[in-house]
């Protein structure tokens, strides 16, 4: 069974930064993992993706320039850094994810919640002074 924890939010004020983690459990060969968050009353939007087999990774408009996803030291861990965050940026994030049959590659631009099958259950992010 596939399992997705997410881990670092919190409450920040605006132009900090924070990292969140994402640990994926239950895969039996590659993936693609991808973060996306929802404000409050708005939809659930893409940010960035990454592939555990050759590290591929994309971005939507929106976090490109102050976030950026990487494999993290623990193994099956993907992290999101986020700099210079904003109030806009106030939303719970979610890390999701995909097997990646062999053979196939992450595809370029922002992930879209359709084509994930695995979510996590979310971490809360607050900007504010």
């Amino acid at each position: 069974e596939v399992q997705l924890v997410e881990s670092g939010g919190g409450l920040v004020r605006p132009g900090e930064s924070l990292r969140l983690t994402c640990a994926a459990s239950g895969f039996t060969g590659d993936y693609i993992i991808a973060w996306f968050r929802q404000a409050p009353g708005k939809e659930r939007e893409g940010l960035s993706s990454i592939s555990s087999s050759d590290g591929n990774s994309y971005y939507s408009d929106s976090a490109r320039g102050r976030f950026a996803i990487s494999k993290g030291n623990a193994k099956n861990t993907v992290s999101l850094e986020m700099n210079d965050l904003k109030p806009e940026d106030t939303a719970v994030y979610y890390c999701a994810a995909v097997d990646l049959p062999p053979g196939a590659r992450l595809m370029p631009g922002a992930p879209r919640v359709s084509e994930y099958d695995y979510w996590g259950q979310g971490t809360q992010v607050t900007v504010s002074s």
